[in-house]
């Protein structure tokens, strides 16, 4: 089942800081492009661009990280049983060198990480994107720009708020390339997609619900996904929770270097928030909108 990774609020046109009013779809939700089909309530039928429920997210973040360590530890008891306290000591430091790894990672990046705000009929679009040069140019999704009626509005992470100029879309990728004309910048650093790995540790960055510099984290978990109902192709999968609000967003590798732009999660449910399975457009599709 999919729907938009960007999120729809008709009552806050400019809502910088805050969640918005409820969306037509009903609290909290998203405002699809298309007719969606009928809901499967068994199992999910595929990608989802949106998802808009904070506490599941939130509580499924927490599940992913505490199995983790959990895992870690009993493993190491299981191996090293002569030494449990030393291998749950070293098992810990290991956690907290990671923590530490990925909050340095996260300050780097989210400077890079912007808000998307486009008018559109009916309301106001908006999105995630990543300033990637000097020259203030921003890559987003297509679908969080698509509807837009004069332009669009940018929120920095400093708080500043810029107008946008849309400099070209591409329908076929979703995505879409922005600027901004201002000094002060920070370009986020672009990796090379076609090195990464299942089970690489990733960070996705966004403004999911409208909560600007969010950050959840995860693993990559399959390559080359296809969503034949979005038609895209070569996704990058990831359990890093992504919501409504995330179009447009970075996924970030343990490096800081920026793998992919989040578009789309699977969800059990219309207006269903993440379960885990999120994708991304590797960032070697996506720099082609540079060009």
């Amino acid at each position: 089942m999919t729907d938009l990774l960007s999120r729809t609020d008709p009552q806050n046109p400019w809502p910088p800081h805050q969640p918005a009013a409820a969306g037509p779809a009903g609290p909290g939700g998203p405002v699809p492009p298309w007719t969606p089909g009928p809901p499967n309530p068994g199992a999910p039928s595929g990608p989802r661009r949106g998802g808009r429920r904070v506490a599941v997210a939130a509580g499924a973040l927490v599940l992913v990280l505490g199995g983790g360590v959990a895992g870690g530890v009993i493993g190491a008891h299981t191996d090293q049983s002569a030494a449990p306290a030393a291998s749950t000591a070293a098992n810990a430091t290991n956690v907290s060198s990671e923590s530490a790894t990925l909050a340095s990672v996260a300050a780097r990046t989210s400077p890079s990480v912007v808000t998307i705000m486009v008018q559109v009929p009916g309301g106001t679009v908006e999105g995630s994107g990543v300033i990637v040069d000097n020259q203030g140019r921003i890559i987003t999704n297509n679908h969080v720009v698509e509807q837009a009626t004069n332009g669009a509005t940018v929120q920095l992470s400093d708080g500043r708020t810029l107008p946008a100029q849309i400099l070209r879309t591409d329908p076929s990728h979703d995505l879409a390339l922005l600027r901004v004309d201002s000094s002060g910048l920070t370009p986020a650093t672009l990796g090379d997609s076609s090195s990464v790995q299942v089970g690489d540790t990733v960070l996705a960055f966004g403004s999911p619900l409208g909560l600007s510099g969010t950050v959840t984290s995860g693993i990559v978990s399959a390559l080359d996904r296809d969503a034949q109902d979005l038609n895209l192709s070569g996704l990058i999968q990831t359990d890093a929770p992504i919501n409504s609000g995330n179009s447009g967003g970075p996924l970030v590798d343990a490096a800081g270097q920026v793998i992919a732009i989040n578009v789309a999660n699977a969800s059990t449910s219309q207006g269903g928030g993440s379960i885990g399975i999120g994708f991304a457009i590797p960032i070697d599709t996506a720099e082609s909108i540079l060009s």
